[in-house]
C-alpha cells in the first residue's frame, strides 16, 4: 500500500497546454531579444495568442519565463565547460568559457542586471540557470588554481559577477562591439599569482 505522503509525478501536459507552452516560449525569445528582458509580459502573452492567465500558469513571474528561455543557453554552456575541462592550457579554457558566458549574457538586454540580483536570491527562478553554471565554472576554475595559473583566493561567485558586469558594460556601450573582450582581458590579468 502506498504512503500518502509520496510525492506524485508531474502529469504530461494536454497538446493544447504544451502548444500554448511553446508558443509562449517562442514569443518571450523574440520579446526579449528585441526589448529586453524587461519587455511586457502582456505583449508576449498577446503575440502567443493567448490570455496573461495562461502565460501565469505556465510561468509564475518574470524570472520564471527568463529561466526557462535561458535553458537551451545553459546546455551550451554546460556542455562546453565538459569540452574545456580536458583543454591543455586550464587556464586559457577558463577564460574561453568566461567569454562565452558574457557573449550568452548579452545576447538579451538586461540579462546580466538580472542575473546579478538573483545570484544571492535562492528562491529567484533564475538560480535554477546561476547554480549549474556557477558549479561548471567551478570545475574550470579548480583546474586553473591546481595547475597554479590563477591565485586561490578567486573564487567562481566573484568572477560570475564580473562576467555580468562586463557584460552589462558592453550592453551600455552597443557601439563598441570588442568592449566586453577587452574588459574581459584587462581584468583577468589580474587573476595571475
Amino acid at each position: 500500500m502506498a504512503s500518502g505522503t509520496a510525492h506524485a509525478l508531474p502529469r504530461p501536459m494536454r497538446a493544447d497546454a504544451r502548444r500554448n507552452y511553446e508558443r509562449l516560449l517562442t514569443e518571450a525569445r523574440r520579446s526579449f531579444a528585441e526589448h529586453g528582458t524587461d519587455a511586457s509580459l502582456e505583449d508576449i502573452a498577446r503575440r502567443a495568442g493567448v490570455g496573461i492567465g495562461t502565460l501565469y500558469r505556465h510561468f509564475p513571474n518574470r524570472h520564471a519565463l527568463m529561466n526557462a528561455v535561458f535553458q537551451e543557453a545553459l546546455g551550451s554552456l554546460i556542455e562546453r565547460s565538459r569540452e574545456l575541462a580536458e583543454a591543455e592550457q586550464p587556464c586559457g579554457a577558463l577564460v574561453e568559457w568566461l567569454g562565452t558566458l558574457i557573449t550568452h549574457a548579452g545576447e538579451y538586454r538586461g540579462l546580466s542586471q538580472a542575473l546579478m540580483s538573483a545570484s544571492h536570491d535562492k528562491s529567484s527562478a533564475l538560480s535554477q540557470c546561476s547554480v549549474p553554471m556557477r558549479e561548471a565554472g567551478g570545475r574550470l576554475l579548480a583546474r586553473a588554481q591546481r595547475a597554479g595559473h590563477v591565485r586561490a583566493e578567486v573564487s567562481i561567485d566573484d568572477l560570475m559577477q564580473l562576467t555580468n558586469a562586463i557584460a552589462l558594460a558592453a550592453e551600455q556601450s552597443p557601439s563598441d562591439p570588442h568592449l566586453a573582450d577587452r574588459l574581459l582581458k584587462l581584468t583577468l590579468t589580474g587573476l595571475r599569482p
